[in-house]
């Protein structure tokens, strides 16, 4: 089963495999499903061509993979332009919710290692 160019899982459970399309995640599987009335447990492969042809309709109704994707690189382009502080941590590559960065952060600033107690070890004679 193809929904907007992505190849939907045919060995997993239906609405696990709809979340192989960006821009649907688990809970939106589960409400495009109950909306197409599909059982959830069903496999891509075991669905009739109406149920597929509903949950396509269902699923091309909302923005999914390229425009979502274009959607959230403008919005991050608009804060970086306007220079707010949320878009000058996008600039740095920084968290830009309000995360620790002190020891927390795996960013552009990277895992620093410690050295241990800063003392260098001499070997005594």
């Amino acid at each position: 089963m193809r929904i907007s160019g992505i190849t939907i899982p045919d060995n997993k459970r239906i609405e696990y495999g709809l979340t192989a399309v960006y821009g649907i995640g688990i809970s939106s599987a589960r409400v495009l499903l109950d909306g197409a009335k599909v059982n959830r447990g069903k496999k891509p492969s075991e669905l009739s061509s109406e149920e597929e042809n509903l949950i396509r309709k269902l699923v091309e109704e909302r923005k999914i993979e390229g425009d979502l994707r274009r959607e959230i690189a403008f919005n991050i382009k608009r804060l970086k332009d306007i220079k707010s502080y949320r878009g000058s941590r996008h600039t740095k590559r920084l968290p830009a919710r309000g995360q620790r960065t002190k020891t927390n952060a795996r960013t552009l600033k990277g895992a620093k290692k410690t050295m241990g107690s800063g003392r260098k070890k001499v070997d005594k004679k």
